[in-house]
């Protein structure tokens, strides 16, 4: 088990990125960005665009390492930018694909199997900035399936990954 930060959570209601990104950046209210936020088993973030979505359920959290995130041409770079769910610190989260892992805020794990790559698109380059969707190759973070309920802080968080048994 290690200590890592989250940075942000996001939980939006809305998918803001449709179209074209040629079409011009719709808003991106940081009203979305929250100091909490409830997990729900095989269902998602309450409140969140892909929550109990049949097409998103097995990949309905996303996650991303705040380390792989290019800085925006604002200087800001941050989950209104790219709309992923979490944004941690001091984990290399896209290395998990394929595992089961865990973080806990302190109110008990948030289990999550990381199902895949959350793939950058041609917006981040509209969002974040030229040159932003090639730098996130690799790096864009994972979407998850969760396998228990919870609740996620920003601040400290212990993560780790599961074993067959359940434990870290």
């Amino acid at each position: 088990m290690e200590q890592v930060e989250i940075v942000q959570l996001l939980v939006s209601p809305v998918h803001r990125l449709q179209g074209r990104p040629s079409d011009g950046v719709p808003e991106l209210p940081r009203e979305e960005l929250v100091a909490t936020a409830q997990v729900r088993k095989g269902l998602g973030i309450v409140g969140d665009r892909y929550f109990n979505r049949p097409a998103h359920r097995s990949a309905s959290v996303t996650l991303m390492a705040a380390e792989r995130l290019p800085q925006a041409v604002s200087g800001e770079a941050d989950l209104c930018l790219t709309r992923r769910n979490v944004l941690l610190r001091g984990v290399d989260i896209d290395a998990y694909i394929g595992e089961t892992v865990f973080l806990d805020c302190g109110s008990g794990p948030v289990v999550l199997a990381v199902r895949s790559a959350a793939r950058p698109c041609a917006w981040m380059d509209s969002t974040i900035g030229p040159g932003a969707q090639r730098a996130l190759r690799g790096g864009g973070g994972v979407r998850c399936l969760p396998l228990s309920d919870g609740i996620l802080t920003v601040g400290p968080a212990a993560f780790g990954v599961c074993t067959d048994s359940g434990e870290e």
